[in-house]
């Protein structure tokens, strides 16, 4: 739910707002993974503090409002979403068992993918020297994340193309992966899950089902099968 109200603000017409709430959201959604993930304590304590450290200097950074610092802190966003992404993918991986939450942790590390590499987007435009889509198109917070998803989602509507070559080689780094995180760790999970469900409604090995399959409910039994038949129940 947090990456869905972090998604929808940078959608909204509040970009230039949104870029900074940002900083809040994603350092939650850092705290989020680094309770539930499986590390110890005192290294998750110590990543949370670098991350926090961290956030605060690229907000810093960011209300300078000059390219170079909103370039950084762009920069940083990638970094501290890229680390949370390994930290759930990893968390889903080492589940013994595939539950609904093991495929809502694949779906948040694809929603975070995708917020990633539109800070990414983000950071070439204001570190590089010229313009980052082609045809003067605007790039700002709504466009690299609405480019960021069209890409991973490989629908390529074509509206907006990268202009150099480091854009282009990122989106189709982009592109790659969400074609193979769809088609390996997704797909492995709900496969994995739906045939759990199914071993879980199949009766226990060794049990059998009294009367038997092949015996009529109806058919003349035995005073010593209905007493068998009592002992077994």
């Amino acid at each position: 739910m947090l990456l869905i109200v972090t998604y929808l603000l940078s959608a909204s017409g509040l970009s230039t707002v949104a870029a900074y709430v940002q900083f809040a959201l994603f350092l939650g959604v850092v705290l989020l993974v680094l309770r539930t993930a499986q590390v110890n304590r005192a290294v998750a304590t110590a990543a949370a503090a670098v991350t926090l450290a961290g956030t605060a200097a690229a907000l810093g950074v960011a209300l300078t409002r000059t390219s170079a610092g909103i370039g950084v802190a762009d920069l940083w966003k990638g970094l501290v979403l890229l680390f949370t992404a390994v930290l759930i993918v990893r968390r889903v991986l080492d589940h013994p068992t595939v539950t609904m939450q093991s495929i809502y942790g694949a779906l948040s590390a694809y929603l975070i993918i995708g917020l990633m590499f539109a800070a990414y987007y983000g950071a070439i435009q204001h570190l590089g020297t010229g313009q980052f889509f082609a045809r003067g198109q605007p790039a700002n917070t709504q466009t690299f994340q609405y480019f960021s998803f069209t890409t991973l989602t490989t629908l390529g509507y074509g509206d907006f193309t990268a202009a150099g070559n480091g854009g282009r080689a990122l989106a189709v780094i982009e592109a790659l992966t969400g074609q193979v995180f769809l088609a390996t760790l997704v797909a492995r999970l709900v496969a994995a899950f739906r045939s759990s469900g199914r071993q879980q409604e199949q009766p226990p090995a060794g049990r059998r089902r009294w009367p038997p399959a092949n015996v009529s409910r109806s058919a003349p039994v035995s005073r010593p099968a209905r007493a068998e038949r009592k002992r077994r129940r």
